[in-house]
């Protein structure tokens, strides 16, 4: 099973990385991680098939990690697509998705789909299975609108990956990525603790109790790659892959 960073950037766009969207495929599971608004460009520049993707796990509703979806239907719809498509994200993903298709394409929303779509609202806690990929979601915290916010546990052919979303540091985060394969963990500043994000120094503080078995930095603004230089841990970037 393998992870590729599809965009891996804040929402600034800072050092011209994209927008958040990850890949993982295996030989039973295939899913996105996040669909920021550059996804779809960045996907089809990748020459990653969407038409086998059958799961897109949603983190919250900033336009950097859920703004491509309208763009990826839009697509799927025109493609031809026929294969089932499920949507997962925090409860009430199924109005803000078709408050998203509404904004960006006026009656897109209202369009009958040539595939069967599914949107599912996923509760902190609550495990829930897709297939062959399992996916428990964990509150996090990253500010009043465009929540609610999770991160997520997803288990799949034998390996574990956890992905803490946006957020400032929360002890959720613990049980999320305890002994997880790997940890896609949000850097946004290096040592500056700014409200609703995580400090790469504040992180690290904690990464003893989390015995993650590998750890991958994601979402770094200018300060944090100002500093890539200087960092030991794993940094992503767009296109890279990582064999899980």
């Amino acid at each position: 099973m393998q992870l590729r960073f599809v965009g891996c950037g804040d929402a600034f766009g800072s050092g011209g990385r994209l927008n958040t969207c990850f890949h993982v495929s295996g030989s039973e599971a295939n899913f996105l991680i996040d669909c920021g608004a550059s996804a779809l460009p960045a996907l089809k520049r990748l020459e990653i098939d969407r038409n086998d993707i059958d799961l897109i796990l949603i983190t919250h509703f900033h336009g950097d990690h859920f703004a491509g979806l309208p763009f990826f239907l839009l697509d799927a719809q025109f493609g031809r697509r026929t294969r089932p498509l499920t949507i997962a994200g925090p409860q009430g993903i199924a109005t803000r998705l078709a408050q998203v298709m509404e904004a960006l394409f006026e009656h897109s929303s209202k369009t009958k789909q040539r595939f069967e779509l599914n949107v599912t609202a996923l509760a902190p806690g609550q495990g829930q299975s897709f297939g062959a990929v399992k996916v428990t979601p964990y509150p996090v915290v990253h500010g009043e609108s465009g929540g609610p916010f999770l991160a997520y546990r997803v288990e799949a052919e034998g390996r574990t990956l956890a992905y803490s979303a946006d957020t400032e540091w929360t002890e959720a985060l613990i049980p999320l990525a305890h002994g997880a394969d790997l940890f896609i963990a949000e850097a946004y500043m290096y040592e500056k603790a700014v409200k609703n994000h995580l400090s790469l120094k504040t992180l690290e503080q904690h990464l003893p109790a989390i015995g993650a078995k590998r750890l991958v930095l994601t979402h770094m603004s200018d300060d944090m790659l100002s500093r890539l230089a200087d960092i030991t841990h794993l940094s992503a970037e767009d296109g890279m892959v990582l064999e899980l």
